[in-house]
């Protein structure tokens, strides 16, 4: 219905026109300010200008649109009966109106009735709506776009729908010769505004007959005289993405290249039309631009005030999240050590979850916008097939992909609740997977599976045999994915290579009022960074898995023992309060699994162990020396280490300190 009274409206302007009443009909439409004086003239108009009562009807349905209450009260005054208008006005539709009309070549008032209906008893069929002009109902036609994107996709035809409404196009530099080239007409900005691009390029659009057609508020009678008298054309629409600087940094851009990729011009005009939104939209990611036609369609031309604020929004957060980028990375090349005294985080909305860690919390993904795609990950990984992931999916499959990046020979790693139920390294990734399978084939029902190896058919092929939640690896053949593929709600993540375990990063952990941050653990240990403080040193062999243990450990939660033997972890006891608890789960684990296999004897029986932290008392030592475990590796550190050396020593227990911890929570 507001369609067509609009399109009635535009008839009426149209005769008007062809009245010689041009700029009274370009001004009314525009909705500037002017036409308020425009409109107080109006009884000098002949009635015959009017062809119907509809015509007026039309004025006092615009006016609705238009927060200008001089406009509002002379409508209300000269034209309509005032209960009708404030029908008309408060309700956001036409009203069906007494009109009344002073005619200049007439002495007698003449009245013209539009309709039968009475407007008291019409006015009462409507609901109760608050007097003031809701700004999501205010059209404002685009006349004119300002259009300056360093992402050219979709543009031309963006601009071609904008063309098809009359839009005249300012464009700079590079957007502007696409345009061209395709055929629209397009001004260069510099013709508009009499400056040249200037400083290779960095001073485009920093200009007043720019900034002030974005900022000008146009029912502000001295802003409309200003704009006036220095030729400033107000500006309806603004197209603008920004230099690439987040792509830039995530490909390895150096730092001279980084701040070059800094914009300047984007962001101000984005932040200058946002902020005058009530007459200007604005549009900054390509994703938009459906919305943007759609909204011209329903609307002949406008844009809604919802529409713009909507857009708006849309504009601080990215500007925020733009220059939080920007700040991060700043503070990133100031050196690892360094936390910046302001925190500004930055991050894209990767993926509405269905709900987080239980069915009663809302979650989403976020992918970090400075380095999300720089570690290869879950966040940067490609889902090849299988359901959406979970909150829950998304947190393990991270934890296995992080586990098996500490180690160069294939490995797998098998994940429940963020802790691993098996690790193994193997000859190829099948080996590895059964040799990790093995290890708790029953915790790993519904697990996460990480390879760090390229997944042939032949390790596929074992996989399905087992209830798999996700699988995520560096890559997999043609062959691989077909296995997968008969598992239709297998999630298979691929990220096209892997992580490095030492690389530098930041981890976060939010707490209630704050937020924690820390160096990733990217903390590892040779041999020879080891102190062997027993009188019996490790085998070769024992030193192969003490090692292998320890790179696990690292990635189990605390308290955390895990057992090892020929390159297989074989139990962990995870989280518990008591070092010496976590001892005994990962022995009963281990003589479980050994059960099941109908094996003779426990896997603890001449297995290694690490801890992620010193033994505080002996009787940590003393429950896996019981188990059967010949050599230890742990950081060292407690007032009683002497105590806990003298009871390995009496055990024939090798033990090795690694000088580091690996506490995890």
């Amino acid at each position: 219905t507001e369609k067509r009274h609009l399109l009635e409206l535009y008839v009426t302007i149209c005769a008007l026109v062809m009245e010689n009443c041009e700029r009274f009909a370009n001004r009314l439409v525009s909705g500037s300010s002017e036409s308020c004086g425009l409109v107080s003239n109006c009884e000098g108009i002949h009635p015959k200008s009017f062809n119907s009562s509809r015509t007026i009807e039309s004025l006092a349905f615009l006016s609705s649109f238009h927060s200008n209450s001089n406009i509002s009260n002379k409508l209300s005054t000269t034209h309509l009966h005032q209960s009708t208008y404030t029908n008309c006005v408060t309700h956001k539709r036409p009203a069906r109106a007494v009109l009344i009309m002073n005619a200049s070549d007439n002495s007698e008032n003449t009245q013209v009735a539009s309709s039968s209906v009475d407007p008291a008893s019409e006015q009462n069929e409507l609901p109760q709506v608050a007097e003031s002009v809701p700004e999501d109902l205010e059209l404002v036609k685009i006349r004119r776009a300002l259009v300056s994107v360093s992402d050219k996709t979709s543009l031309v035809g963006l601009c071609r729908e904008l063309a098809e409404y009359g839009v005249e196009l300012l464009s700079t530099g590079g957007s502007a010769r696409v345009l061209s080239e395709a055929g629209l007409q397009v001004t260069e900005v510099s013709d508009y505004t009499g400056f040249p691009e200037m400083l290779d390029g960095r001073l485009k659009t920093l200009n007043p007959k720019i900034h002030g057609g974005l900022l000008g508020i146009r029912d502000n009678e001295a802003h409309v005289e200003q704009m006036r008298e220095h030729g400033i054309q107000p500006i309806d629409l603004v197209v603008v993405n920004l230099y690439p600087f987040e792509a830039t940094v995530a490909s390895g851009g150096d730092f001279g290249k980084c701040v070059e990729n800094i914009d300047i011009g984007g962001p101000t005009m984005l932040r200058s039309a946002a902020k005058n939104h009530r007459f200007v939209s604005v549009v900054t990611d390509v994703k938009q631009y459906t919305d943007l036609v759609s909204e011209l369609s329903k609307h002949d031309g406008c844009t809604t005030g919802a529409m713009r604020r909507k857009l708006a929004a849309s504009v601080f957060a990215q500007t925020a999240a733009y220059d939080a980028a920007i700040s991060s990375w700043f503070a990133g090349q100031l050196g690892a050590g360094e936390f910046p005294e302001k925190l500004n985080l930055t991050a894209s909305l990767k993926q509405t979850l269905r709900y987080g860690e239980n069915p009663h919390q809302k979650a989403a993904f976020y992918v970090s916008s400075v380095d999300g795609g720089a570690r290869p990950g879950v966040a940067s990984a490609e889902v090849v097939q299988g359901k959406e992931l979970s909150y829950n999916n998304i947190s393990d499959t991270d934890a296995a992909f992080e586990l098996v990046s500490e180690f160069e020979e294939p490995a797998v790693a098998i994940i429940k609740h963020a802790n691993p139920c098996g690790v193994a390294l193997g000859v190829n990734p099948r080996d590895a997977y059964l040799r990790a399978l093995a290890c708790d084939p029953v915790s790993a029902f519904g697990g996460i599976i990480a390879f760090n190896r390229t997944v042939d058919k032949e390790a596929a092929e074992e996989v399905i045999e087992v209830f798999t939640e996700v699988v995520i690896a560096p890559d997999a053949t043609a062959e691989a994915l077909a296995v997968f593929s008969t598992k239709k709600n297998l999630r298979v993540l691929l990220t096209g290579s892997m992580p490095a375990a030492s690389d530098p990063g930041m981890t976060m952990k939010s707490v209630t009022g704050g937020y924690l941050l820390q160096n990733r653990d990217n903390g590892m240990v040779t041999e020879s960074d080891l102190k062997i403080v027993t009188k019996r040193a490790p085998t070769p062999a024992e030193m192969r898995d003490l090692l292998f243990a320890w790179k696990v450990c690292k990635h189990v939660k605390s308290n955390a023992i895990v057992y090892g033997k020929d390159a297989a972890s074989i139990g962990a006891g995870a989280g518990q309060m008591s070092r010496v608890d976590s001892a005994k789960i990962a022995t009963w684990k281990a003589k479980e699994a050994s059960a099941s296999a109908q094996e003779e004897q426990s896997r603890t029986i001449g297995s290694v162990c690490a801890s992620d932290a010193f033994f505080p008392f002996a009787d940590g030592l003393d429950a896996v020396a019981a188990a059967g475990c010949t050599a230890v590796i742990q950081p060292g550190g407690s007032k009683r280490d002497s105590e806990v050396i003298a009871a390995a020593d009496q055990k024939d227990i090798a033990m090795v300190f690694t000088g580091m911890r690996h506490f995890r929570h």
